[in-house]
């Protein structure tokens, strides 16, 4: 096998792509951008896919939506895949326990196919209480309640997945089970009247698997390589180690990628992290699972607030990370958690101790490419090199 890319050559490649001489590097010409490969032609050289979040709105909303001109004009620049962010939730998908309210997500999946771009599914069970409808932590499982659970579950994901058919082949088919304090598994109504997770969990892929037999099933979680987060990874493990102690068909470990920086010496905040990092994803891919990147954006703590001085500090942030994980064969596409920092989940969830708006996505508030878009690109071109 062909030694990597460095860094430096890997810069070098983008900028006989275009990127340097177009200056995007430097000034986060968004303008430019447009005519540089998409990170999605780069990525697909590579054997992957790129690709984004995205939303549903009225057509014209100042929104992160295909129906946004401004906003769908990312997405078909640079992408490859797109999944839905939130319309494919069981808060977003059934106001009751009778119905089911799939327009916005046939819009969006309408929008995608239009464009030729294919789409993930996110999420047929969320499992936390916190983010299923209230409806479905209220509800009365009457006298037998793990039946009633089990009917309402199955017939949850097999209405989505039978409505969305072929034009979905990547479902999260379980998100957020582990509770990252305890590393145990996360109780919800459904769970409960079942009997316990463990029984939820492994339903909910038995029942995708019937459906669709040759989708991709891929448990996501945002456990992540900080030191904070090793009970969430040993709490994972422990999950996909008893998937295939019972053979349940899970694919893929979904790994959110919700990075978090520590300061400005990205250097010694990777160098912290990357072992017990390495040796997560090691103990994943001996199990046979594929990995797969499915909400990356970087919240810029510890940062200072010079988008000058952040920028740069994000994109080495990203591409540090990057680095490591496009080395595993295993790891297919690489989606970010929306395209530009002006439609972030980020400052709304987390928002910086100065006030000032975060930096954690491919573009700016004015559709500028930042460094972290070059970033990207440039890992994907790192790979190119091995054979």
């Amino acid at each position: 096998m062909a030694s990597e890319i460095t860094r430096r050559e890997g810069m070098a490649l983008l900028a006989g792509c275009g990127l340097a001489g177009l200056g995007l590097i430097a000034s986060g010409d968004g303008a430019r951008a447009a005519a540089a490969p998409s990170i999605d032609a780069v990525a697909r050289k590579g054997k992957r896919r790129f690709g984004s979040a995205f939303g549903w709105s009225p057509p014209g909303a100042d929104a992160g939506s295909f129906a946004n001109p401004a906003y769908a004009a990312l997405l078909e620049r640079e992408c490859g895949v797109l999944v839905p962010e939130n319309e494919l939730k069981w808060q977003a998908l059934r106001p009751d326990a009778a119905s089911f309210a799939f327009d916005r997500v046939d819009a969006m999946l309408d929008y995608a196919m239009r464009q030729g771009m294919a789409v993930r599914g996110h999420t047929l069970l969320w499992h936390r209480p916190k983010w299923m409808p209230a409806w479905a932590e209220s509800h009365d499982f009457g006298s037998t309640p793990a039946t009633e659970a089990e009917r309402l579950l199955t017939t949850h994901i097999e209405t989505v997945m039978r409505h969305c058919g072929p034009r979905i082949a990547s479902w999260d088919v379980v998100n957020e089970a582990v509770d990252p304090e305890t590393g145990g598994l996360i109780e919800i109504a459904l769970s409960r009247a079942m009997g316990g997770a463990q029984q939820s969990i492994d339903l909910a892929f038995h029942t995708a698997r019937a459906h669709a037999p040759a989708a991709e099933l891929v448990y996501n979680d945002f456990m992540s390589w900080g030191a904070g987060s090793a009970t969430h990874r040993t709490g994972v493990l422990r999950l996909l180690e008893g998937f295939r102690a019972r053979g349940v068909p899970v694919d893929t470990l979904g790994i959110q990628s919700h990075l978090v920086t520590n300061g400005p010496d990205i250097a010694a905040t990777v160098a912290r992290q990357e072992s017990d990092w390495r040796a997560f994803l090691d103990a994943v891919v001996a199990m046979g699972y594929r990995l797969i990147i499915t909400e990356l954006d970087v919240r810029d703590t510890g940062l200072a607030a010079p988008f000058a001085v952040r920028d740069p500090l994000v994109a080495d942030y990203t591409r540090a990370y990057l680095d490591i994980m496009l080395g595993y064969p295993q790891l297919g596409d690489v989606l970010v958690w929306g395209m530009c920092d002006k439609y972030s989940w980020l400052d709304g969830f987390d928002p910086r101790d100065d006030g000032k708006p975060r930096r954690g996505c491919c573009y700016d508030p004015d559709f500028r490419a930042t460094p972290m878009r070059a970033a990207i690109a440039a890992a994907f071109a790192g790979r190119l090199g091995e054979s």
